[in-house]
């Protein structure tokens, strides 16, 4: 039996003071898409970097592809297509060298596929790396991600610093990544990526990971700010919008209602259906505001690992 994409047993990064990462037991097969979720500073990118070999645990295994990633990391890298949440600075390398020089230490790559990628983001090789700006450098770290097919990609944070249209060619390649047998691995700040491209997620906090989810599971957490605005000549639904199914903190003054929706949005629809709105506005919060809301919720709904 082929050995899983990632394993680990009791991967432990101890910082001190309760900060970094403790005893995570996850494994992952493939190929799927991973969502890995947390606020900032929960442990994601020191993940990430154990997988990688680049620090050393305190306690505990992480393996890729049955190879120890801190004593094999080497050959690891070989394996995998890596984008680190902060993109190395290449000075005045062009784009086209950056290439030749990594896709040489990974015994060569295709060509045809890294002229496809980069006409797929626009992307001019021929510039030297500090010319970019910043989308185009972020671009320049998911090409030389994909450029080898590599059987497992582990993203840290892949989308920031693209622009809406290359998120969603990203999203593509992603996709296509994943139909072609690859493992993906995906940190995320960004709630509705995660629901977007993965097919499970793991959710960690304070360092532990705290829950496993299927992709389905994850309207439980789903939450939206929602802001409308209802006609001079109508009621204003309060006691309805108040009694549906997954609306909380209901504020109204004058014509206009506040509220937050937990889930689906069906119970709120219901409950406005016969109204007359003028205006609706949904707004997603932050992650951090989610994870805060969902685990000081009293006897939240349980996600099933």
């Amino acid at each position: 039996m082929a050995a899983p994409a990632i394993r680990t047993a009791k991967l432990t990064k101890d910082y001190g003071l309760g900060r970094g990462l403790f005893d995570l037991d996850l494994q992952i097969a493939g190929p799927e898409v991973f969502g890995f979720l947390g606020p900032n500073g929960a442990g994601k990118t020191t993940t990430i970097r154990l997988l990688m070999g680049m620090i050393r645990p305190t306690g505990g295994q992480a393996y890729v592809f049955g190879l120890d990633a801190f004593r094999e990391a080497v050959e690891v890298k070989r394996k995998v297509g890596y984008l680190p949440g902060d993109v190395a600075q290449f000075g005045s390398l062009t784009g086209n060298e950056l290439v030749a020089y990594l896709g040489g230490m990974r015994g060569g790559v295709d060509r045809k596929r890294v002229r496809s990628i980069a006409e797929r983001f626009g992307l001019d090789l021929s510039r030297r790396f500090r010319e970019y700006s910043s989308g185009n450098k972020q671009k320049v770290a998911i090409l030389l991600a994909f450029m080898h097919r590599p059987e497992l990609l582990i993203l840290d944070e892949p989308t920031s610093s693209l622009d809406p249209l290359n998120q969603q060619e990203f999203y593509a390649l992603l996709k296509e990544a994943r139909d072609d047998g690859a493992t993906v691995f995906l940190s995320s700040h960004v709630l509705s990526e995660v629901q977007r491209v993965c097919d499970r997620v793991g959710i960690i906090r304070d360092g532990r990971l705290v829950q496993l989810a299927q992709l389905d599971e994850m309207r439980g957490i789903q939450v939206h700010h929602v802001e409308m605005t209802f006609a001079e000549d109508g009621d204003v639904p309060e006691a309805a919008v108040r009694d549906a199914s997954g609306v909380e903190d209901v504020n109204v003054a004058g014509r206009h209602l506040t509220c937050t929706v937990r889930g689906s949005f069906d119970g709120l629809l219901h409950a406005i259906k016969e109204s007359d709105v003028l205006e609706l506005v949904s707004t997603e919060p932050s992650l951090e505001e989610v994870f805060l809301g969902y685990f000081t919720t009293p006897k939240p709904r349980a996600l099933s690992g």
